[in-house]
């Protein structure tokens, strides 16, 4: 139960932490790493809540999707350092409410290292049993696929046939057809086989 309670305050701080960091760094790539990283954090988080599911979503939508296409914008775009100049002026008004924050925290991890020193000094032994969970263990992602796939299965069925289409959509519209796009497209193997001899013709110019 400690161990628990400690991980969890423990990743929270982390979270706070690289929250800071990217607010507060000059490069976008440290930036969006710092993201990451409060990503990873906010999956043990979840993985601490007992969320399986949500915290492996999370992990794979946001750091394995969208933070990679950050990553690919900033390296586009070629905006790797922003001017902190121009966002200093705003930090005089943040820092009371970063300082607030901190301390509030400070205050919430000392209490709770309080309350743990005086429940062993009394030898007091919490031992929480959910026997509910215990006659009827069922995970998180059991009870997803049973709610998705059975009262949710035909609007899961319209979803999985919205994204074939519009998966299908992308790949003929990046075909460069002609009866499509009715744009003008270069025939290769025509132009590699033309003799240059049958296209070139001299035509005599008639003087007045």
């Amino acid at each position: 139960m400690f161990l628990e309670i400690f991980l969890f305050n423990i990743f929270y701080f982390f979270i706070l932490f690289s929250m800071l960091f990217v607010s507060f760094s000059e490069n976008a790539v440290y930036s969006l790493l710092f993201l990451v990283l409060t990503f990873c954090n906010v999956t043990f988080l979840l993985l601490l809540l007992g969320a399986e599911f949500i915290s492996f979503l999370f992990l794979i939508i946001y750091v394995g999707a969208i933070s990679v296409l950050f990553l690919f914008i900033i390296m586009m775009l070629n905006i790797k350092n922003t001017n902190y100049l121009q966002i200093s002026n705003y930090l005089y008004y943040y820092i009371p409410i970063f300082l607030f924050l901190f301390l509030f925290l400070i205050n919430y991890f000392f209490k709770f290292l309080y309350l743990f020193d005086s429940l062993k000094f009394f030898d007091i032994k919490l031992i929480l049993i959910n026997w509910l969970q215990e006659i009827n263990f069922t995970t998180n992602i059991k009870i997803v696929g049973n709610v998705l796939y059975t009262n949710y299965s035909i609007l899961f069925i319209i979803m999985s046939f919205l994204l074939l289409v519009s998966m299908i959509g992308v790949i003929v519209l990046t075909l460069h057809q002609k009866t499509i796009l009715l744009l003008k497209k270069q025939e290769i193997n025509f132009q590699l086989t033309r003799n240059f001899k049958n296209t070139i013709k001299f035509i005599k110019i008639r003087k007045n």
